[in-house]
């Protein structure tokens, strides 16, 4: 917003020269949505109760994970989810819905899994997952370098591109023991139960694909 106040000046001096302003840039085309096509790579913007959380998403390091996210994201999935699993210095987790009926059209909709191509690095994007192709919309944040859970399976989708400090700001005092949300309730209950038991968890309020890059954007 700075740079308004030199547009008169700028524009002024342009008619003493006998010249004509420059075209503007166009703004950048908004992502929309068309069911099979997703982009090379784009960028989701987590809007927090502690700030943005841009990730860069590339479906050469996960196809089919990268797909449901953006599904999701485009129907709106994440809005209002809180990061229900969060474990100071290993994981953030969230993706169940703060709705749960919400939560419930998307349960039985399991994906395959797809080939680990990615470390577990601090800053990635990463499916939860219960077992073999059992991942639907449920994701984590690693917040170290968590190689060890390579070999395990967990393919990254992505990697935080801006706003890893607020990442580390997020909430974890209710860890992953007795004291932390139960999923069984939380699927049942969705954000009723959160804001009455758990209401100091940091949720998401919105989750948005703000950029797409490649051949196959829309």
């Amino acid at each position: 917003m700075r740079h308004l106040l030199a547009f008169p000046l700028i524009l002024v001096l342009a008619a003493c020269a006998g010249s004509t302003a420059s075209t503007p840039m166009p703004a950048p085309a908004v992502p929309t949505f068309q069911a099979g096509v997703v982009p090379d790579s784009f960028v989701l913007r987590l809007a927090t109760t502690k700030g943005d959380i841009d990730v860069m998403l590339r479906r050469h390091w996960s196809p089919n994970g990268v797909g449901r996210v953006y599904e999701a994201a485009f129907a709106n999935y994440y809005d209002g989810a809180r990061f229900f699993r969060a474990i100071r210095g290993f994981v953030v987790q969230f993706g169940i819905a703060a709705d749960p009926a919400v939560s419930a059209s998307w349960r039985e909709r399991r994906i395959p899994d797809d080939t680990v191509r990615e470390s577990n690095r601090r800053g990635t994007l990463v499916f939860a997952a219960g077992g073999p192709d059992t991942r639907t919309t449920q994701l984590f944040f690693n917040l170290r370098d968590n190689a060890r859970l390579d070999a395990m399976g967990f393919a990254p989708l992505g990697e935080i591109v801006a706003g890893l400090e607020v990442l580390d700001q997020l909430f974890t005092g209710y860890g992953d023991g007795s004291a932390a949300p139960r999923q069984d309730r939380l699927g049942a209950e969705g954000e009723t139960y959160l804001a009455a038991e758990f209401p100091l968890l940091d949720k998401i309020n919105s989750a948005r694909v703000v950029r797409t890059f490649g051949p196959d954007a829309p």
